[in-house]
This record gives structure tokens, C-alpha cells and sequence, in this order.
């Protein structure tokens, strides 16, 4: 049986091992952070390849690559409208070698929409914004209306007889419809489909009037002559497309709607990895080249004092108070 000496010998060498093995822990971790990344780094892209959102993603990843070191692999995890792979951030240990690119669809509206596991507050690290770009107000060949004027002044002379085509329901395109009908006094019919790229394909065919879509996916249909452009949703021309007017000088600009892209990183991911991330974002965003190539997309890069872990945590939280309360009044919700 121990005496009572080796009993206190024994719980002080305890406590002396837990100090030793706790000081050892935290020099690991300082090494790891020291150190990071290690190996390469995954960032998971929650829609499919060749999209708005895959393409900055990539463009993305291949600059940030000379700043970190490491190759950034870019993985698409798509389904669920963006959830599925939006969840695979939130469950990932936040040790800096998962990411996620988040947008308005992924980080507010499916918040509202959709039943998640998870919450888009407060189970993700804010690393930066990244890019922009207003939406397209566009319509078939068909259509009389020479501008939005004209187009707004048609619909009103036909309500509830024209078709507007969405990506789904609670997409961003259906919002952007919710909001436009809202703002011109308009009504019109909702058809939805999967996905955004179908409901281009069937206005370009003239079986739908019009649409709200993001300005990669409606310019080159534009440029082509296959739809008429009628307005960008922001206060400012695009670089790409200089002649298609705002909405603000036709009149309606009550409409101002982007879709924006952002990095997060999962909840609990260390303050000096967050740093080293969004340095390595803000140096790819400052390329002249990658912003060249953004342009042409008819995307902006977002002001560099933007570029900040709290200006992205203050603006995604702003998104979340501007368009829950105009979900909710629209009724769209799959809860």
C-alpha cells in the first residue's frame, strides 16, 4: 500500500505532467500556426463547375496559391442550393484547410428559406468579401418594350399574363422577381426551374418573357442578339456592358440587387490563420490581372477597406436584416 509521502509525490508528479504536457500542446500549436499551411488547402465550392461562382472560386484559388504556398484545390459540392456543400464547411475542423465560398444565396437566403443543420451567423469565421455583380433585368426577342419604361408600362397593360422565369423557388432570381414586381406595381406568373441556366435556355428559346439573372450568365446571350437587356440592378453601369442603362436612370431604383461571393472558414478557426488567409485574399483581389478578369465577367471587386474579416461579419449581417423581412412577406419558405 503507498504511504502517504508517495501518494503526494505521486499527485504533484500528475500535476507537474499535466503542466508539462499542456506547455508541450500549446508549443505544438504555435508551431502548426507558425508553420500553416503545411499542405495543401480545399476550397469548397457549393455549386456546380463552369458557373459565376465556380469561375471566381477558381481564379481565386490559383492566386492565392503564390501567397500561401500551397495549392488551393478547389472541390464542388453541389445540391441542396448551395446548402450541401455550405454544410461540409460548417462541420469541418476549423484548422484553415477547409474553406468555403459563400454568396447571398448560401450565407442569407437559404437561412431563411431552407431547414439547415446549421446556422449561417454564427457556424462560420469571416474571412473576406470578395467580389460583385448586379443582375440583368432581361426579356425575349419578342417583346415590344424598347426599355424598362416600355417593358414596365407592357406588363402593367397585361397583368398576370407574362411568365417570369427563376432559378427556383427562393433562389436569388425569384427574389430579384419579388422585388422588381414589388417596385414597378407590376404582376406576373413565376414559372420555376432548376436552376437558373435552365430558365435562360427556355428565354432564349421565347418561351418565357423575362428574367432577373446574374450579369455572366445573361451578357454573352445579350451580346449574341438572342434577349434584350433592358436594365443593370445597381447605380452604376457595368465596365463590361457600358450601354445598358441602370435602373436608377430609368427610374426604378428601388432595385438594387447583387449577388456577392465571400470566404469563410469554419467556426473556431484560429485568429493568426484568419489573418494569413485574408492577407493572401487581399493580395490576389489587388492583382491587376485576376481584376481584369473579373471585369470581364461583369463582376467588381469589392473596395479594399471592404476586404476585412469585420466588414465582411458587418455586411453579411446587414444582408440578413435587409432580406429576411422580404422573404418572409413574400411567403418563401420550404421549413
Amino acid at each position: 500500500m503507498a504511504t502517504k509521502r508517495q501518494r503526494v509525490r505521486s499527485l504533484a508528479f500528475g500535476i507537474g505532467g499535466a503542466a508539462v504536457l499542456a506547455a508541450m500542446a500549446a508549443s505544438d500549436g504555435l508551431a502548426a500556426g507558425q508553420v500553416y499551411p503545411g499542405r495543401p488547402v480545399t476550397l469548397l465550392v457549393p455549386f456546380p463547375a463552369g458557373g459565376a461562382i465556380d469561375t471566381l472560386g477558381r481564379i481565386l484559388a490559383e492566386r492565392m496559391r503564390g501567397s500561401l504556398g500551397q495549392p488551393v484545390i478547389v472541390e464542388n459540392v453541389t445540391g441542396g442550393s448551395g446548402s450541401i456543400g455550405t454544410g461540409r464547411v460548417a462541420r469541418a475542423r476549423g484548422d484553415g484547410y477547409t474553406l468555403g465560398l459563400g454568396a447571398l444565396a448560401t450565407h442569407v437566403v437559404n437561412g431563411a428559406v431552407l431547414k439547415l443543420e446549421y446556422d449561417v451567423r454564427s457556424d462560420f469565421e469571416p474571412v473576406s468579401l470578395l467580389a460583385m455583380q448586379p443582375l440583368l433585368i432581361v426579356g425575349k426577342k419578342q417583346i415590344p418594350a424598347k426599355d424598362l419604361k416600355e417593358l414596365i408600362a407592357w406588363l402593367k397593360a397585361n397583368p398576370d399574363k407574362a411568365s417570369f422565369g427563376t432559378g427556383g423557388p427562393g433562389s436569388v432570381t425569384h427574389l430579384a422577381g419579388v422585388l422588381f414586381q414589388t417596385e414597378s406595381g407590376t404582376r406576373f406568373g413565376f414559372v420555376p426551374y432548376r436552376g437558373a441556366v435552365a430558365a435562360m435556355q427556355d428565354l432564349v428559346a421565347g418561351q418565357i418573357d423575362i428574367m432577373i439573372d446574374q450579369a455572366p450568365n445573361a451578357l454573352p446571350q445579350v451580346r449574341a442578339g438572342a434577349i434584350k437587356a433592358y436594365a443593370i440592378t445597381a447605380g452604376s453601369r457595368l465596365a463590361a456592358a457600358p450601354d445598358i442603362p441602370t435602373v436608377d436612370e430609368q427610374g426604378l431604383p428601388g432595385v438594387h440587387i447583387s449577388i456577392w461571393q465571400a470566404l469563410f472558414a469554419p467556426k473556431g478557426t484560429p485568429k493568426t490563420i484568419i489573418a494569413k488567409l485574408n492577407a493572401a485574399v487581399m493580395d490576389a483581389l489587388a492583382d491587376p490581372a485576376m481584376r481584369g478578369r473579373l471585369a470581364d465577367l461583369g463582376q467588381y471587386v469589392f473596395p479594399r477597406d471592404q476586404q476585412t474579416p469585420e466588414a465582411l461579419d458587418a455586411f453579411h449581417e446587414a444582408e440578413i436584416a435587409k432580406w429576411w423581412p422580404i422573404i418572409k412577406a413574400a411567403g418563401i419558405s420550404t421549413k
